[in-house]
């Protein structure tokens, strides 16, 4: 097996489990099996198409077809009802292997829950059970610091016109969740549901980032689209309604620690399988070297304090989710906690993806591995919004017990 390795190395990530179950168990319940045939159909050619890039249409019907995307669906609607804990450890498994399929996952339920969130009873009834029998696949027109997006009365309709950007899974989806302020007021903003295919939508395909490359996280316009005021959420408003902005925030965290997972466990394989011990060393294998010893229980250590800070938040934000009614601090609690979790989970992947080419050697930079697209990932999403001011808030609770206020960031 090891020569065979040496030989077809382009296919490394394809010869082994999608995960070390050892290192990462499974605890997502009785969809174990449908969640690991998936992560295995994306592992078989994540490398190739993370290099070109692109819109990656079979790999977004596989999600169709796997009956995952109605997770936060309640039952009453035809959903599946599952909580977010568990919901959250499915994207970090599927993080492990395509870190931008994934994403566009976890944003299908953020739609869901945007639509429990902010919509009526009817509203939910009517997009939900849509979501659920006709397999929809939402996507997002979100960017809260993108206000080019104007929303105008138009008698007895309102109009959309002008664009939006950083539109994850936009490309390709059934629907859409859109935001825009009324009336040129950006201190009111109001969430929209319309169909993908309104009249008037242009979704483009110009994402180009160096990580998360199959995300579609390009650009919409919208030039004249009618959106009729059944079509409009809110007004939202209530702490439990801002939880939106939470739950966000932990999907980034599921993403960044589902690539060091993944890193992680490339890396040991290769280092078992591939990696020869360097002849200072005294040994003859290289996994028996103590400096690469040393240097995967440093790597472990930033990835189990992450693991539990976010298994807490995960906690912490359902309890919340299932109170009727929330309070500011109950919210301010569940942010801080979530804060917790973000900026630890970032700073260990940030380490964990780009430390495990020192454990793996010259050879493991090939871009047949690659093993680079994990850091990129990182890379790329740890910049969504700066990591200083989660830091600051917790600083400030701290030294002056303030607790932090709901924003479109946490």
């Amino acid at each position: 097996m090891r020569q065979q390795l040496r030989v077809t190395g382009q296919n490394f990530a394809g010869l082994h489990p999608v995960l070390e179950p050892r290192l990462f168990p499974k605890d997502f319940t009785d969809r174990s099996e449908r969640v690991e045939k998936l992560a295995r159909k994306l592992a078989a050619n994540v490398v190739q198409r993370e290099r070109q890039g692109g819109s990656a249409l079979a790999e977004r019907q596989l999600i169709r077809d796997s009956g995952l995307l109605t997770l936060a669906v309640p039952q009453q609607f035809g959903g599946q009802g599952m909580v977010w804990p568990e919901i959250y450890r499915i994207v970090r498994f599927l993080a492990a292997v395509d870190s931008s399929l994934a994403h566009l996952f976890a944003f299908q339920h953020l739609q869901v829950a945007t639509i429990l969130l902010y919509g009526n009873a009817e509203q939910q009834r009517i997009w939900l059970s849509r979501t659920v029998h006709e397999h929809w696949f939402w996507g997002n027109a979100t960017n809260g610091r993108d206000n080019r997006l104007k929303l105008k009365r138009r008698d007895e309709h309102y109009e959309l016109n002008g664009n939006k950007s950083f539109c994850s899974g936009a490309l390709g989806a059934d629907a859409l969740v859109v935001s825009a302020p009324r009336n040129h007021n950006p201190n009111d903003r109001v969430f929209i549901v319309l169909p993908s295919q309104r009249e008037g939508i242009a979704v483009n395909d110009d994402w180009d980032g160096f990580g998360q490359r199959q995300t579609d996280s390009g650009t919409v316009q919208f030039e004249n689209v009618f959106v009729d005021s059944s079509e409009l959420l809110g007004p939202g408003g209530s702490p439990r309604s801002t939880l939106r902005a939470c739950l966000a925030q932990l999907v980034l965290v599921q993403l960044y620690l589902g690539n060091a997972q993944g890193a992680l466990d490339a890396a040991q394989r290769y280092t078992r399988e591939q990696s020869r011990a360097w002849p200072a060393s005294g040994v003859a294998l290289a996994t028996e070297d103590q400096f690469v010893q040393q240097r995967y229980g440093e790597l472990w250590l930033h990835y189990r304090s992450a693991y539990l800070l976010a298994e807490h938040a995960a906690q912490r934000l359902q309890a919340a989710w299932e109170k009727p009614v929330l309070t500011l601090n109950e919210r301010a609690e569940v942010a801080l906690a979530i804060s917790e979790a973000k900026v630890v989970s970032a700073r260990a992947a940030l380490e964990i993806t780009s430390k495990i080419f020192e454990n793996m050697g010259a050879s493991a930079t090939s871009s047949r591995y690659g093993f680079d697209r994990f850091w990129r990932n990182v890379r790329v999403h740890t910049l969504h919004d700066p990591l200083d001011y989660k830091v600051r808030d917790l600083g400030n609770w701290l030294v002056t017990g303030k607790l932090p206020e709901p924003s479109p960031y946490g």
